[in-house]
């Protein structure tokens, strides 16, 4: 039997484009990505460039408040 389609959570990655300590923490929610696919060296999520640094990486709904307020990122 297959899974629920809300049983799988959105994909949060949290990641900066550089590894200067001033460089901005960016955080993206991503529903229509899997982890498997962001893992492939080939794989590209519009918004996020491919020399990004990732800093966390992982899926849940609750996930992008968490780190929100752990990183201090203010949207």
């Amino acid at each position: 039997m297959a899974r629920p389609k809300d049983y799988v959570g959105p994909l949060v990655i949290v990641w900066k484009t550089s590894n200067r300590s001033n460089s901005p923490i960016k955080i993206k929610k991503t529903p229509n990505y899997s982890l498997d696919y962001f893992l492939q060296i080939e794989a590209t999520i519009p918004g996020i460039p491919k020399d990004a640094i990732i800093l966390e990486l992982g899926i849940g709904k609750n996930l992008f408040e968490i780190w929100k307020t752990k990183y201090k990122i203010n949207d």
